[in-house]
């Protein structure tokens, strides 16, 4: 246990100091002893109030939280309170300072009262107000504070490790949230045409008479032996739309402060046009990539739907695995234990450099955790096993530096070539991805290309860039990010201009009217 001297303590010992050296150079024994009772009422105030902060821990001096659960799940960009207690076992008060919480850096924090005093056999509320700026697991690790002992003159650093977890959605997804459980609530109310077309399709609608037109897969053979006349088959084609949602999750993408990264706002967005389809009784699929696919969806509809887009949304874009975070696995190794030792001191001592036996304890520990563990990428057994650990108790991994662009175009050019030929087959698909350079990106271009021969409506939508770019204090700085501006600017103006050559829409989403009216559905709707 620690001790750290408070200002008046400094103040005291420098002035002992002073006046011992003054007693000693005048060689006035009065003096000297002056400030030799001034320095032992200094060591003796120091072991007060080691003895106090000890008794106090022994007898009992901890925090728990208020809450019937051990996660919180919220909406981006919203605020939630979330209420603690500290309890004081002892017979004695306990002063307090500098109460603040240890969390994840991406919540941004307030707690009150950040001091006070804990009575004796009493216990003390306290309210952590959290908002969440950014989707994903996040974790409150418990609370810290330095308690004073009586003289004031000494103050010892407490740690309370009590895990919590801060679940962030989408921010559209907030609605749900918010809504009563049960009943017609969840419900999602279905707008727009709710009929059927005859047309290709899964459901059989009717056999009927051969006409001309109709194509020879559509003949019933068995039919027409037994009528003696060429029969076909009548499908139906539901006359809703069909969507894919494709959102470029790259690692770039997350530059920027949290809640202003490109990827932020496109999760928002994607989220928005996701639900606005889903209320109109459409089928919505989903496709998270990067330099692989990190998350894939078929198309549904309904409010489970939403529910689970909104989960791949949160998840599937996190930098926890190995080939999307900057953590090396001793990074991730060095992270999990220095999580253990205020946790699990007993797990954590006397753990050797050997990952393996780290990932063994590390398995113990994790029944603690708010959230269960998330099935990540590792480079082997032990680092998969660490990191699954950091996902159960919300720890944040930085993502790494190094691109995605040039597997994430590959990856794009071989979707936009797959999904129109999915069945039930696509009516429209949304692109969350920069706009292609066609000098830069021409992979992407030129499966934009063969795709303009099929009918199905792509719209692009470029994520926000230069709100991630931040603004510099100095003259220099300022000018650099003004250039690396216009530089985006540019090249974005350059894309957007490739996309609209190629017939597809470049478009700008917003919560709000981002679902297709009826009317406007392309020819062919439902062919591939």
């Amino acid at each position: 246990m620690q001790l750290y001297p408070t200002t008046n303590a400094v103040h005291v010992a420098g002035a002992g100091i002073a006046v011992v050296a003054a007693g000693v150079l005048l060689t006035e024994p009065a003096v000297l002893s002056w400030g030799g009772a001034m320095l032992v009422g200094l060591a003796v105030a120091r072991a007060v109030t080691l003895i106090g902060v000890t008794r106090v821990r022994a007898a009992g001096f901890e925090m728990l939280w208020r809450e019937t659960g051990r996660v919180r799940r919220v909406a981006r960009g919203q605020s939630t309170e979330i209420a603690a207690e500290v309890r004081n076992r002892d017979t004695r008060a306990a002063r307090y300072v500098a109460l603040r919480a240890v969390t994840s850096p991406e919540l941004e924090i307030e707690i009150t009262p950040t001091s006070g005093e804990v009575p004796a056999g009493g216990r003390l509320a306290v309210t952590i107000r959290v908002h969440a700026p950014r989707v994903g697991r996040h974790g409150l690790f418990g609370l810290s504070l330095e308690v004073r002992g009586s003289p004031g003159l000494f103050e010892i650093p407490l740690t309370f490790a009590n895990p919590f977890g801060i679940e962030v959605m989408p921010k559209t997804f907030g609605f749900l949230l918010r809504s009563a459980r049960g009943g017609r609530s969840r419900a999602l109310t279905e707008a727009g045409r709710p009929g059927t077309l005859s047309g290709d399709g899964y459901e059989l609608r009717e056999i009927r008479e051969h006409r001309a037109g109709d194509p020879l897969k559509r003949v019933a053979w068995k039919a027409s032996a037994r009528r003696g006349k060429l029969m076909v088959r009548d499908h139906e084609q539901e006359e809703r739309d069909v969507v894919w949602i494709i959102l470029d999750a790259s690692v770039e993408l997350w530059a920027g402060a949290p809640g202003h990264a490109p990827l932020d706002h496109a999760i928002d967005e994607s989220m928005a046009v996701a639900e606005a389809h889903l209320a109109r009784g459409d089928h919505v699929g989903l496709v998270v990539c990067g330099a692989r696919v990190l998350a894939r969806l078929p198309p549904e509809r309904g409010p489970a739907q939403s529910a689970h887009i909104a989960q791949a949304l949160s998840l599937a874009t996190l930098t926890l695995d190995a080939d999307r975070s900057g953590l090396g696995a001793e990074d991730v190794a060095a992270r999990v234990l220095e999580h253990m030792k205020p946790l699990e001191p007993a797990a954590a001592a006397g753990v050797s450099r050997d990952r393996i036996e780290l990932a063994q304890r590390a398995a113990l520990v994790t029944s603690r955790a708010p959230f269960a563990a998330l099935p990540v990428f590792g480079v082997d057994i032990a680092d998969k096993a660490l990191r699954g650990y950091l996902s159960a108790f919300g720890i944040p991994s930085p993502p790494r530096l190094e691109p995605d662009r040039p597997r994430t175009d590959e990856l794009l050019a071989e979707l936009l070539a797959e999904l129109p030929r999915q069945k039930p087959h696509p009516s429209l698909i949304y692109v969350w991805s920069p706009a292609p350079d066609p000098a830069k990106r021409g992979v992407v271009t030129d499966a934009l290309r063969k795709h303009a021969r099929r009918r199905v409506e792509i719209r692009w939508v470029r994520p926000e860039l230069e709100e991630a770019l931040a603004e510099g204090s100095g003259p220099v700085a300022a000018a650099v990010s003004a250039a690396v501006a216009t530089r985006a600017r540019v090249g974005e103006a350059v894309g957007e201009q490739a996309l609209r050559r190629l017939g597809v829409t470049v478009e700008r989403v917003r919560p709000r009217a981002v679902a297709r009216p009826p009317s406007t559905a392309p020819e062919g709707h439902g062919d591939g």
